[in-house]
């Protein structure tokens, strides 16, 4: 049985995780989310032009790219970001 499985079976296991991307609230069911899905959840998808970031309080912030796997817990913060910064534009 793989380790998804698993904790899909603890009685502590939350039901779902309260995330927010761009102060916005989402709750999720999966452990584990890829980078592709956590730009899925908002509506429109959040599109190639933007960078995801989840925000490490007390620390830098890290870049989600769309294959990253981000194990979900509550609280979990997201924002984006430009891709691309064109100074002086």
């Amino acid at each position: 049985m793989d380790n998804d499985r698993v904790d899909a079976l603890r009685p502590d296991r939350p039901q779902a995780f309260e995330i927010k991307i761009d102060r916005t609230n989402y709750k999720v069911r999966e452990m584990v989310l890829t980078g592709g899905e956590l730009r899925r959840l908002p509506e429109p998808d959040i599109g190639p032009d933007r960078d995801l970031f989840e925000v490490v309080p007390g620390g830098s912030d890290v870049k989600i790219d769309t294959d990253t796997k981000v194990e979900m817990r509550n609280g979990l913060r997201f924002f984006t970001a430009p891709a691309q910064i064109n100074p002086g534009r």
